[in-house]
């Protein structure tokens, strides 16, 4: 892995490889990019299937600018609730690009591709390009209704109070959610869903 991504230099050559992982309609990761204080901003972010596979960031994040700074980042599979939960809600900065908890990651080369306002925010599209990728480790999938519960409460609270979303609406979603977790959420799931609490203020 490079420490130092250096879009204007040697790896700007760099083919383009596989995605480490088989993507359809929207999956969530986690993305890492490297800030100007030379630290790694961990963020979630969705991925939108299709060659060549695009994500959007709203507003002006440390995503958002670290993109236009260095014109790539560290795309990471992890299943870890509270992984996800601190990235989706937090500005959670690393030493290194890789977090632990990753499955599989792809250091990705980004290009804008169309940007416009919805409401008062600003979002930008991007095309990502995968570089380099490796798959971490392999295990048998399950379906765990409690880590999609932590998933739908992170995007939820991540809409309250941002204009054009029903509050009352959104804090119904986050109480269901709750409830799942409650009922089929492991510890790890039930930590994660009180960071969510946390974090936003529900």
């Amino acid at each position: 892995m490079s420490d130092d991504p250096d879009p204007e230099g040697a790896n700007a050559s760099a083919e383009t490889v596989e995605w480490p992982v088989s993507l359809e309609g929207v999956t969530e990761s986690v993305v890492t990019t490297l800030g100007p204080n030379g630290r790694w901003n961990a963020a979630a972010l969705g991925l939108f299937a299709g060659d060549p596979v695009t994500a959007t960031t709203w507003g002006n994040t440390r995503t958002r600018r670290n993109f236009h700074r260095r014109s790539e980042g560290y795309v990471q599979f992890t299943v870890d609730p509270v992984d996800f939960v601190d990235a989706a809600l937090t500005i959670r900065e690393l030493e290194e690009p890789v977090l632990e908890s990753a499955d599989a990651w792809a250091r990705v080369r980004v290009e804008r591709i169309d940007s416009g306002t919805e409401g008062e925010t600003r979002w930008e599209e991007w095309q990502l390009r995968p570089v380099e990728s490796e798959i971490v480790s392999e295990t048998v999938p399950t379906v765990d209704r409690g880590f999609g519960a932590v998933i739908e409460a992170t995007v939820a609270a991540s809409r309250l109070g941002v204009e054009g979303y029903d509050e009352g609406q959104l804090r119904d979603r986050l109480e269901y959610c709750a409830s799942v977790v409650d009922r089929a959420g492991s510890p790890r799931e039930r930590e994660a869903l009180e960071r969510v609490r946390e974090y936003a203020a529900w």
